[in-house]
């Protein structure tokens, strides 16, 4: 997860673009907006990230930094 390329996604695209992103990278399709990545599950957590951040700024009214943390937060929670 790189979070430059994360901060990019959600500064660039709407989460509808960033939702069909996501589905056409789970349906092997060609994607039609430029996510990048070493592989395909680098830029399906590139995706999947990019989208939940926007709707956690949205829905909360945060700047990116914090919706950023919360994310990681939810990341490490899932994982330990």
């Amino acid at each position: 997860m790189k979070i430059p390329v994360i901060k990019k996604l959600v500064e660039t695209y709407a989460t509808e673009e960033l939702i069909k992103a996501e589905n056409d990278i789970i349906g092997e399709q060609i994607l039609a907006i430029n996510v990048e990545g070493e592989d395909e599950g680098e830029k399906l957590t590139h995706v999947i990230a990019a989208a939940w951040i926007q709707t956690e700024m949205r829905e909360k009214n945060i700047e990116f930094k914090d919706a950023l943390r919360e994310y990681t937060k939810k990341v490490r929670a899932s994982i330990s």
